[in-house]
């Protein structure tokens, strides 16, 4: 039996979908891990089996492979840690693989079962939102994959924690979007003395998204004027937040 989990691999700005393939057969014991992967994901071995170890379980003595594909693709990061556990505990039928299905699957293991935050899951989050799916990660960084909208998602703070709510045993509280901090405003347009027509060009483009082009000399007052037009600018939904991040 393959026990097959979806995460994600990340290209600069875009996440590209990874499948995490883990078998167990008989054979000598070994535990292995393919598909182009780098250092820190083969190192993922030990944590997976640290955490499974840190709820009570060992890993089979059998021949486990661990395939992430597609092969050509880089795999980078330790967010491939979560997926491999869960994967394992899947092909041991711990975890039901269909609910699996259901979910992209991000986070680093720590040894003792806890699940750490790693780089990406704001992009992972987009991703499962594109592809209809829910998105598993880590507690800490909830409410920042909650800004991808309306999508199912498990913050969970371990492993145990985390197939209990699988399980239905207990269930994990859904986290809320993050809220960004206002930035300082140091200039503000009101106290611009003049420049009548140039702080209407200034109201036109903010009203109406339009383009804005100034000239004139130096110390004109350009740059001030420029520095004034984001404090005119209505707030932006978390859509446009994404969208210029």
């Amino acid at each position: 039996m393959v026990a097959i989990v979806s995460t994600t691999a990340y290209l600069g700005l875009e996440a590209r979908g990874v499948e995490v393939q883990v078998q167990i057969a008989p054979g000598v014991p070994a535990f292995n891990v393919v598909g182009l992967a780098d250092k820190a994901v083969a190192e993922s071995r030990e944590r997976v089996r640290a955490a499974i170890a840190a709820m009570g379980l060992s890993l089979p003595p059998k021949r486990i492979t661990v395939n992430l594909s597609p092969a050509d693709l880089p795999k980078e990061g330790s967010h491939y840690d979560l997926p491999i556990a869960l994967g394992l505990l899947s092909a041991m039928g711990i975890v039901d693989a269909e609910l699996l299905s259901e979910f992209i699957v991000v986070g680093e293991l720590s040894l003792d079962g806890r699940i750490a935050p790693s780089p990406g899951v704001l992009l992972a989050a987009l991703h499962a939102s594109g592809s209809d799916r829910g998105l598993i990660c880590p507690a800490s960084q909830g409410p920042e994959a909650a800004w991808a909208g309306e999508l199912n998602i498990v913050a969970a703070p371990d492993l145990l924690s985390l197939l209990n709510h699988l399980k239905g045993v207990s269930q994990l509280a859904p986290p809320q979007a993050g809220e960004a901090e206002a930035p300082v405003r140091s200039v503000d347009l009101k106290k611009v003395k003049g420049q009548e027509t140039a702080k209407r060009a200034l109201e036109i483009a903010a009203a109406g998204g339009h383009n804005l082009l100034m000239v004139g000399p130096p110390g004109a007052g350009k740059s001030l004027l420029a520095s004034c037009l984001p404090g005119i600018l209505p707030p932006l939904s978390s859509g446009e937040a994404l969208g210029i991040m």
